[in-house]
Order: C-alpha cells, then structure tokens, then sequence
C-alpha cells in the first residue's frame, strides 16, 4: 500500500448546470478559475488547488454539500461574485473562526465564502 496526502480529502467537486458557457464565464470572473472544455457537455475547472467540472449531462439540483471558498478579502469577493452575476442568499455574518456569505450561482447552487478577518 502507499500513501498519497490526498487520501480520505476532497479530490473534485462536479457541478450539473443548465449553461455551460454560463458557469464557465460566472466562475471565471467571479474567483478567476481556469477552465478547460471537453466538448459541448463537460468543462473542467481548477482553482490553483482543487478541480472540478460543470457538466450539462443531467438536470441542475441545487442543494446538497455546501462547498466553501475561502477569501482573503471578504468584501472583494462579494463584490466579484455580484458583478459576476451570483445572488447574495445570506449576508455577511460572524461565525467561530472568522465571518462569511453564502451566495448563488447562475443555476441556483448555494456556496459560501469565508475569511478569517
């Protein structure tokens, strides 16, 4: 057996969207992602430190595990995700460890960001 410091982690998060284009261009301009398309039904998506992919193969179901990003300036953030087209769901608001806002995205998932200030 061998050991891998991913083991057990959170490898890939996979988003089902009704807009490929449109959650491509949202996550882009939002959190300034890279994207790589696979064709008309599949985009991969990386951060600098976790990937992901948008997928047109099925119906958009928001709901389920909330991903958290993580920001440096929280207000920055809420400012891009706006302009970027994302509704604020849940304001701002102190937690234990810092403060964050969830947020929607084109098709309706619900994410959060956090920052420790």
């Amino acid at each position: 057996m061998t050991t891998n410091d991913n083991d057990l982690r959170i490898d890939y998060v996979e988003f089902v969207v009704a807009d490929l284009g449109r959650a491509r261009d949202f996550y882009a301009a939002a959190f300034g992602w890279t994207m790589t398309d696979y064709g008309p039904e599949y985009c991969a998506f990386a951060d600098g430190r976790l990937e992901g992919g948008f997928t047109t193969q099925g119906a958009p179901n928001p709901g389920g595990p909330l991903v958290i990003l993580h920001a440096v300036d929280l207000a920055a953030a809420q400012a891009k995700v706006e302009a970027a087209g994302g509704r604020i769901v849940k304001p701002t608001f102190d937690f234990p460890g810092g403060r964050r806002f969830h947020f929607a995205d084109p098709d309706g998932y619900e994410l959060a960001v956090w920052s420790k200030a």
